[in-house]
């Protein structure tokens, strides 16, 4: 099996961070590196799935798929009486 090639990055992180960190790497038994290299895979996932469902509602409005602010305000008001509205619908 081919090793895929890595570049070494360097973070300065809180004391308690890294405290964690070491924390973690002890008890499942794997490497700092390992806890670290999975810490960023998950956020750069999360921050692509953001950006993803940011660019999705840009262009839903872009083509008129919006609600009226008024709308949505007068339901959200009606959410804690005893008749709240229907959600707004196109």
């Amino acid at each position: 099996m081919q090793k895929a090639e890595t570049r070494v990055l360097t973070a300065h992180v809180p004391v308690p961070l890294a405290e964690k960190i070491d924390q973690l790497a002890d008890r499942l038994d794997r490497s700092r590196g390992w806890i670290m290299k999975q810490a960023l895979s998950a956020w750069i996932a999360e921050e692509e799935e953001r950006d993803r469902l940011t660019q999705e509602a840009l262009a839903d409005v872009d083509m008129g798929n919006v609600f009226d602010h008024q709308a949505v305000q007068a339901w959200a008001n009606s959410l804690g009486s005893k008749k709240p509205l229907p959600a707004p619908r196109q």
